[in-house]
């Protein structure tokens, strides 16, 4: 009998510290709540959405910059809005990274949705939070689908030029292979690769990302390359290479499955786009989104607020900025 207590209390114990261990070793996403500033700041969401609203009726192109940042910031040492920050004479931040650099945008609207929020509750939301719910709002504004975002991540207090520019973020001439292996590196499967790469449904790209799959490759319509070698010319260099092109050129501005319809008709601008369809294991996906829009949608959604769970400062981490492109003093 002695020995049976001994052995339950031994029981309960290990238990007991495994619970402990689970709860201190767990995914700090288990603490981010869709209802995490309900009290400390109720009007976070009315007040994104009036600016963002305002930002992107002026000019489209904003809903897919913003929607990239959340992806660019989440991608480099998770989602701590690091990516926002500026360099300054004793730090460099990820914004000169090869992948960032003359590429990523949205920065103003960013810092005007945080100085309204500021006034309405200073001190409460953090940056990457911002750029979480920037990133929903964006795609529903721009008629894709809606969902719960998650909150309570906190601002990294510093970031990594290094990182960066390490590979991470895939660059326009991935191949499949190696798309795969780097959302498997961040706990992103297949389908999640395939759903994320859907936002390239909005937003523009420079000459200089996809010069070579317009004149070299021939997995591409020849007319829709011509279309495009118009405003891309062949030689590398100022201003060809930052004249801009739609991703999308049937529905530039809108959220939806056309992306996936481009691909199978050889239309995609970018080499790692056309890779999800040229013969290998994503093609039935590609085929099934350009089909069903509401699957894409529910995949897409589910793969974003995955991606938003990637290594959050939560508790006591990091800090909530004052202001998005430097730390706090």
């Amino acid at each position: 009998m002695a020995a049976s207590n001994f052995h339950s209390a031994s029981s309960f114990l290990f238990i007991a510290s495994f619970a402990v261990l689970v709860i201190f070793t767990g995914s700090s996403s288990a603490q981010l709540s869709k209802n995490f500033y309900s009290e400390s700041c109720p009007k976070v969401f009315s007040t994104v959405k009036s600016v963002l609203h305002s930002a992107i009726s002026k000019q489209p192109r904003q809903g897919a910059s913003l929607l990239r940042l959340h992806f660019h910031d989440c991608f480099v040492n998770g989602c701590d809005g690091s990516v926002l920050l500026d360099d300054t004479p004793t730090f460099t931040g990820e914004k000169t990274a090869a992948p960032n650099n003359g590429s990523i945008r949205g920065f103003e609207v960013v810092d005007e949705i945080k100085s309204e929020i500021e006034k309405e509750c200073p001190g409460v939301v953090s940056c990457a939070d911002i750029l979480a719910i920037v990133a929903r709002d964006s795609v529903k504004i721009l008629g894709g689908p809606e969902w719960d975002v998650k909150l309570g991540r906190r601002d990294s207090k510093t970031a990594s030029l290094s990182a960066a520019n390490s590979g991470v973020i895939p660059p326009p001439s991935s191949t499949l292979s190696n798309l795969i292996n780097r959302f498997q590196s961040k706990g992103l499967s297949t389908k999640d690769m395939v759903a994320l790469s859907g936002a390239h449904t909005i937003g523009q790209v420079r000459c200089t990302n996809f010069r070579d799959r317009i004149y070299n490759d021939t997995n591409i319509d020849s007319s829709f390359a011509k279309t495009r070698q118009n405003t891309c010319p062949r030689t590398s260099g100022l201003p060809g290479d930052n004249k801009i092109s739609p991703l999308d050129l049937k529905t530039p501005t809108a959220f939806d499955n056309y992306y996936y319809k481009n691909l199978i008709s050889q239309k995609g601008l970018l080499r790692s786009d056309q890779d999800l369809f040229n013969g290998g294991s994503t093609d039935s996906l590609v085929k099934k989104y350009s089909e069903d829009t509401k699957t894409f949608y529910s995949d897409f959604v589910e793969a974003i607020i995955k991606m938003g769970d990637l290594q959050p400062l939560t508790g006591l981490s990091g800090e909530i900025r004052k202001n998005c492109r430097k730390v706090n003093n």
